[in-house]
């Protein structure tokens, strides 16, 4: 390893902004389980599938439409 490097012809990550964040959430044993069957279906990671669900969700600008009993 070198003692000092140059980073003066450094570019900035084109990517920086897709990056993701770690971050704790707490789901219920249900709602993890119907993403976990959906995204093996699909083939992907189940939390990948729940970011693109929220993403999608976010994008859409949907509201959630509660009605508590």
């Amino acid at each position: 390893m070198r003692e000092s490097y140059d980073f003066s012809n450094s570019a900035p990550n084109p990517y920086a902004q897709k990056l993701k964040k770690q971050i704790t959430i707490r789901l219920d044993e249900e709602t993890i389980s119907y993403f976990k069957a959906m995204a093996e279906d699909k083939g992907i990671p189940y939390q990948s599938l729940i970011n693109l669900y929220l993403r999608d969700c976010a994008q859409s600008h949907r509201d959630l439409q509660l009605q508590w009993q």
